[in-house]
């Protein structure tokens, strides 16, 4: 291992915060970071990190090196860019990362057609909900539902993800299908909660245009889209849900869009994200195949329920 790669191992551990986290991510024993951080101390003639049993710290010396390493990084991406982008047919690594939903039904598709047309490209798929490090852990496109908050990043949006209330046949059979938001609220609720986030308000815009929230019933919470998709299959329960989870349940009759007079605010939009503006032909050729393949002025998941254009507006 040269200079260079030790700088951008430094970087890494500097950025994830510890040595074991580093060794996950490059499938690596943690003593191997441990030997070559101090190889790159003996290189460099100085002191990176102050250790302690669990933590360490930057030394002033390691700050600038931090300084340093990121201009390199960053240096050495656009000259591989630059490269690449010579390239008559993409070839390479693609690294994307996107929560599991997003990768299952919107994703794959996409890379099982990318792969027949670009062969010598690779794909890497990390489909897990946790906010990964874009840069940190080197993705070169990751997909998320909302804006993200880190400004270092560049994000697009992608489509649109309107709300919609769901309920089964059984359910609106056994409970009476709600007149407004305020008997809704009464009946069993199926909702989304995570560590991050916990839905257990329905929210709706009035006729004065004011968001209004009202507390639900909620008696099964999940932080897996699908999983909340089966419970109100089964009758027990409704869900408020956007619109990217919905399959083929609505078209089949399984489940039944209700109170579509009700103005619902507007959800978090799938948006892209890269670290970069200027992306390699590999990464800016599947951007665009993902585009192309949800829809750029009505996503297809908005085609899986019919007349939706009229609901909840």
């Amino acid at each position: 291992m040269d200079t260079t790669s030790r700088l951008m191992m430094f970087l890494d551990v500097v950025e994830l915060g510890n040595f074991a986290k580093v060794a996950e991510i490059r499938n690596i024993d943690r003593s191997v970071i441990s030997k070559q951080i101090n190889k790159l101390e003996e290189e460099l003639g100085v002191r990176l990190l102050n250790r302690s049993t669990r933590t360490f710290s930057l030394t002033a010396a390691g700050a600038e090196m931090v300084k340093k390493a990121t201009e390199l990084r960053f240096l050495l991406s656009e000259t591989l860019q630059v490269a690449e982008n010579y390239h008559t047919e993409p070839k390479g690594l693609l690294r994307i990362t996107s929560s599991s939903i997003i990768a299952r039904r919107y994703l794959q598709p996409v890379i099982n057609d990318f792969q027949q047309r670009f062969p010598q490209v690779e794909v890497e798929l990390r489909a897990e909900d946790r906010m990964v490090d874009v840069v940190g852990e080197g993705f070169d496109l990751a997909f998320r539902v909302g804006e993200p908050k880190v400004s270092n990043l560049i994000s697009r949006p992608i489509a649109r993800n309107r709300l919609v209330i769901l309920a089964s046949p059984t359910f609106i059979n056994t409970y009476g299908e709600p007149a407004n938001i305020e008997e809704l609220a009464k009946l069993p609720a199926a909702s989304y909660s995570s560590n991050s986030l916990r839905v257990n308000e329905i929210s709706y815009i009035s006729k004065q245009g004011n968001e209004i929230s009202v507390p639900m019933n909620s008696t099964y919470r999940a932080n897996d889209g699908d999983l909340l998709l089966l419970k109100i299959l089964t009758g027990n329960a409704y869900f408020v849900a956007p619109s990217f989870l919905i399959g083929n349940e609505v078209k089949q009759g399984l489940l039944v869009p209700i109170l579509t007079h009700i103005k619902l605010p507007e959800f978090r939009h799938l948006y892209a994200i890269y670290p970069h503006r200027d992306l390699p032909v590999r990464t800016r050729l599947f951007f665009d195949a993902v585009r192309e393949h949800i829809g750029k002025d009505k996503p297809i998941w908005e085609e899986n329920i019919h007349g939706f254009d009229n609901m909840y507006q």
